[in-house]
């Protein structure tokens, strides 16, 4: 299945990699990019190149804060072709359902989830690859671009109730940029990437928002991207993640919420040439190594978020993907 991301998913990376003194040439050249094919921002390139471009350019230049950096400076219309119809949707909730329908010509990768709890919502980010990939730039990016998207909805003084991180906190002389884009108190080795916002915000009009520019430009983008239509196995793929935390992540459940059949199902699967076991593997080797960075999540916790009912049956899993133990992983790459 591709793993594609839209170019304009880069915005910003040169003239902040001019401004940190690093020469980006080489680093695109080693991830099989170039400065020619980033062009165009509407042009789609592999997401794990994208993802391994931004961690080799943090490192090379020192900046934790590379993919904030970056997001501080998007704006709507670098979503491209679709940010006619996310702009002017009529609240937060429905820019968060043309998100995830316009996904393809997004980002492929990503998935969003929300979680309601009493009068908060949490907005978790998570990115579904066929193989773990570090993906902290990315990550943090994709938070800050979907912090301002908010902000543009519901207006410059808002803000979400918390932002939480997986990763560690960066230096103390890095931290300015958190408040800045998110303006709230960070906190950082948490569970999950996301956002935590009032729940009340999801239904908040739109002051900008206009149905009829909105419906023009969905007719428009339907018309031309008729090839960019979602896959039977893109959407499981993200039940799947959505499914895994509570345990219901099977075919059978992933059937009844799209109202088919498990058989139907598994025919449209077979015609996208994948299988249902195919896809939930793939879930869980990239959450997987997701939740074992976390080293404040028990090894039991991360069997159960991935929809195991004991620790042996995880780590035999474990052991048959990876060749190790899930605490030989932790201990390996935490260390």
């Amino acid at each position: 299945m591709a793993e594609l991301v839209r170019v304009a998913a880069l915005t910003g990376y040169f003239p902040i990699m001019r401004s940190l003194g690093v020469d980006p040439r080489p680093l695109l050249r080693a991830t099989g990019l170039s400065a020619d094919l980033l062009s165009n921002p509407e042009q789609m390139i592999s997401a794990r190149s994208a993802f391994c471009l931004l961690e080799r350019s943090a490192e090379a230049t020192g900046c934790l804060t590379l993919g904030l950096r970056m997001a501080e400076e998007r704006s709507i219309a670098n979503l491209g072709v679709t940010s006619l119809i996310i702009a002017h949707q009529p609240t937060l909730r429905h820019v968060f359902q043309a998100l995830r329908e316009y996904r393809n010509r997004i980002n492929s990768t990503l998935v969003l989830q929300m979680e309601q709890v009493d009068d908060e919502l949490v907005l978790r980010e998570d990115f579904a690859l066929s193989t773990p990939e570090p993906n902290r730039q990315s990550s943090d990016l994709a938070l800050g671009v979907i912090a301002r998207l908010c902000a543009s909805v519901l207006g410059d003084g808002w803000a979400p109730l918390s932002i939480c991180f997986a990763h560690a906190a960066p230096p103390p002389e890095e931290m300015g940029i958190f408040k800045r884009l998110f303006r709230c108190r960070p906190q950082f080795d948490c569970e999950f990437n996301g956002l935590v916002i009032r729940t009340a915000d999801l239904d908040r009009p739109n002051l900008r928002a206009d149905t009829d520019m909105a419906l023009h430009a969905r007719g428009l983008i339907e018309t031309v991207l008729t090839s960019a239509t979602r896959t039977t196995a893109q959407d499981v793929e993200q039940l799947i993640l959505l499914l895994l935390p509570s345990g219901r992540a099977t075919i059978e459940h992933c059937a009844a919420s799209m109202g088919l059949t498990v058989r139907t199902l598994q025919r449209m699967l077979d015609a996208d040439g994948t299988r249902f076991i195919d896809l939930l593997n793939r879930a869980r080797m990239q959450l997987s190594g997701q939740y074992l960075a976390n080293p404040r999540t028990r090894i039991t916790d991360v069997a159960e978020m991935l929809g195991y009912s004991s620790i042996g049956a995880f780590t035999r899993w474990h052991v048959q993907t990876f060749g190790i133990s899930p605490r030989q992983w932790r201990a390996r790459h935490l260390t």
